[in-house]
């Protein structure tokens, strides 16, 4: 915008120097010539005068007598009745830019007075110079109007185009001012509303969730309640009591889950303990395989070493992953991880199709076939990003997720 700003004036202020400037350095050239026409005029005629005088006296024409009445590039010359010539002034070769007037001479002869056309283009050059410098000068006086209208114009679009990232950021609070320009001003009161509405978006869908949170942990606690004393009963068999066992331990799971999603519906980073990477997988590979799918989940043969990363976050990315792959994939799934210096990255694979594009990370996107809501893997996306870092479709011929963490401290 800046630079089609200064182009426009400079290119305006060209055209209006081009059209003024041009016919007026020609009618300028064309006057300072006849100037130096009726200069010369008025110089021979003097020295057509003395001429005149010396020859009633008698006295001979000489160059001595010519020479001091003649100005800077003259050139005088005097042909007598017999014809003898005398010449004064400069010598050089005549040009046609070269400017001569001849008179006649009482008494016989003539004088013809010549002026050199480079002296002339001289003048001519003094007389259009000061008006080239002010051409030059409303040229660069244009561009600076030009560049400060530019930086006067795109400053409230360049502030626009800030409160429109921080808006794009979260940034639902952000205060739009009022500008005097009329098309930034209703770009602002777009943006406003803009804000206005996505603020009370988020904050219902916040309240909402944390209501749905709340709601759900009550039920829960009074189920793990309710098992746990089952698992104390005489009358439970052992069996029964190892598998309510395991029970409680996934509503335990469930109601940290519940807690790390309220927490990211709060807008705050997932929190968890920091555990390894090799335990997490394991235990979400222990807690799949152990499930009667008719497909296996592996662990990769590679050891991620002794790498932490938070429990809870991770353990929900990798049940997203895991149950995606046995909804939508074919073959054993493989779980891996590994130490990437300053990242950690986590891979799930199956050997079904690769889905195109990433699309399949969208609220509301599911497969076709499938009886999904389609928020799962917009959820375990939304976990790594609350976590610094990012999951993604791997480009592999079959499907391939990554996950992939910044290291912590």
């Amino acid at each position: 915008m800046r630079e089609r700003l200064i182009v426009a004036f400079v290119g305006l202020t060209t055209l209006v120097v081009a059209l003024f400037g041009i016919p007026r350095a020609y009618t300028l050239a064309d006057l300072v010539h006849q100037q130096e026409v009726r200069k010369i005029e008025r110089s021979l005629d003097l020295i057509a005068v003395v001429v005149e005088r010396h020859l009633a006296g008698g006295s001979e024409i000489t160059a001595g007598l010519l020479e001091p009445m003649l100005h800077e590039a003259e050139r005088l010359e005097y042909v007598a009745a017999d014809l003898a010539t005398v010449t004064a002034g400069a010598v050089g070769a005549p040009a046609r830019s070269d400017i001569a007037v001849t008179r006649a001479v009482d008494g016989g002869g003539h004088l013809t007075l010549t002026r050199a056309g480079a002296w002339v283009e001289r003048q001519i050059s003094q007389a259009i110079f000061p008006l080239a410098a002010l051409g030059l000068a409303l040229l660069c006086l244009s561009a600076a109007l030009g560049f400060l209208a530019a930086r006067i114009l795109a400053r409230p679009f360049q502030d626009l185009a800030a409160r429109a990232t921080e808006l794009g950021n979260g940034r639902f609070d952000v205060v739009v001012p009022r500008y005097r320009v009329p098309e930034a001003e209703q770009i602002g009161a777009a943006l406003r509303e803009s804000a206005a509405r996505l603020d009370d978006l988020v904050t219902r869908e916040r309240q909402f969730s944390a209501n749905a949170s709340h709601q759900l942990r009550t039920p829960l606690t009074a189920l793990r309640l309710t098992l746990e004393d089952l698992t104390l009963w005489p009358q439970t068999a052992p069996e029964v009591a190892t598998e309510l066992r395991r029970t409680l331990g996934e509503i335990d799971r469930l109601n940290d889950a519940l807690s790390e999603m309220l927490d990211l519906a709060r807008g705050r980073a997932a929190t968890s303990e920091e555990v390894r990477l090799a335990d997490v997988l394991d235990a979400a590979v222990r807690r799949w395989d152990g499930q009667d799918h008719g497909r296996r989940v592996l662990p990769a043969t590679t050891d991620p070493g002794d790498v932490t990363v938070p429990a809870g976050p991770v353990g929900q990315i990798l049940d997203v992953l895991v149950a995606n792959a046995y909804a939508h994939g074919a073959g054993d799934i493989t779980v891996a991880g590994r130490d990437d210096g300053s990242h950690v990255t986590v891979r799930v694979s199956d050997a079904g199709p690769r889905p195109a594009g990433q699309d399949i990370f969208g609220r509301g996107v599911s497969r076709q076939g499938s009886r999904g809501a389609g928020i799962g893997l917009a959820v375990a996306r939304d976990l790594a990003q609350s976590l610094g870092g990012r999951l993604t479709l791997g480009p592999e011929e079959h499907t391939t997720f990554t996950l992939r963490l910044p290291k912590r401290g």
